[in-house]
């Protein structure tokens, strides 16, 4: 029986410091069927010299220099085209799998139904030098995760926002994919606009155990959501997107309801740093939000 293709898919942007060891991590996978794309993305640091130094080594990667940088949506999506998985890995080139995480998320993912198109498991927040610092879901003391609410996770509770997504510890299959036509090239970010769009018409299945570590930097994406500057304006502006969709594909009060503590939070945030504009687009939002509850 031929085990699944598996493509891992290593977006570098300015990552030079730890590129390496996120491509090494994937290598010295148990599971072997594997292939990877890394994507420099219009880094101006020396990332291009640290990978080069890997793929000379392993001429069966599939490398993409890009001289200007683009999206991480288009990234993903240039690097799909170039891969034939039957999974796919969205991996940041400051992260590490560890060295079983493929091979449990493909065991896992043969055991559940057709319609799963994700499975999520836990992470360890790492710092700049690899130390690990805190689990991404809180443990007890046999590492199993305290909120058990994680095994239901679907549409309803990502919308509602909270500790519920690991995308970095995350598989998705091509064939679901495809279907939803991939990532919205037009976002700035990825995860939170894919997730719902999946979960809305199939399934998310949360395998309880350790399989990335996920750098935790001051300069990474999720430390710059509501700062006061032009990267979390173009987060905020995606996230306006996000929730005006979600406002035409909910079709139920509980639904509404959810995305409203979503936005009352990203109203929190605007408040709190100053961001006004972006505090009022917010609140028209909100008012579209409740007159949908009205209906």
């Amino acid at each position: 029986m031929s085990i699944p293709l598996v493509s891992v898919i290593c977006i570098c942007f300015n990552h030079e410091a730890f590129v390496q060891q996120a491509l090494l991590s994937v290598l010295n996978q148990t599971y072997k069927n594997i292939e990877i794309i890394v994507i420099n993305n219009g880094s101006s640091d020396n990332s291009e010299k640290e990978i080069q130094e890997v793929v000379q080594n392993h001429p069966k990667i599939k490398y993409i220099k890009r001289s200007e940088t683009i999206s991480n949506t288009q990234a993903f999506n240039l690097g799909v085209k170039k891969s034939a998985g039957t999974f796919l890995i969205d991996l940041s080139a400051d992260d590490c799998l560890l060295p079983k995480c493929i091979e449990k998320q493909v065991a896992f993912f043969m055991e559940q139904p057709e319609e799963v198109g994700i499975v999520f498991g836990n992470a360890y927040h790492i710092d700049e030098n690899g130390n690990r610092t805190k689990p991404f879901f809180e443990v007890d003391n046999k590492n199993k995760v305290i909120d058990k609410a994680l095994f239901k996770t679907d549409y309803i509770r990502i919308l509602g926002g909270g500790n519920i997504m690991c995308s970095v510890a995350s598989m998705i299959t091509r064939k679901h994919f495809m279907l939803l036509n991939g990532y919205n090239e037009e976002l700035f970010f990825e995860d939170l606009d894919y997730w719902l769009r999946l979960s809305k018409k199939y399934k998310i299945a949360f395998l309880d155990a350790f399989l990335v570590e996920k750098r935790y930097l001051k300069q990474s994406l999720g430390n710059q959501f509501y700062k006061n500057d032009e990267f979390s304006r173009k987060i905020n502006q995606s996230l306006r997107r996000i929730f005006k969709e979600s406002l035409t594909r909910n079709t139920s009060k509980a639904e509404h309801k959810a995305l409203l503590k979503r936005i009352h939070y990203s109203m929190e945030q605007s408040f709190k740093n100053k961001r006004w504009i972006d505090l009022l687009k917010f609140c028209i939002i909100e008012l579209k939000c409740r007159f949908y509850l009205l209906k």
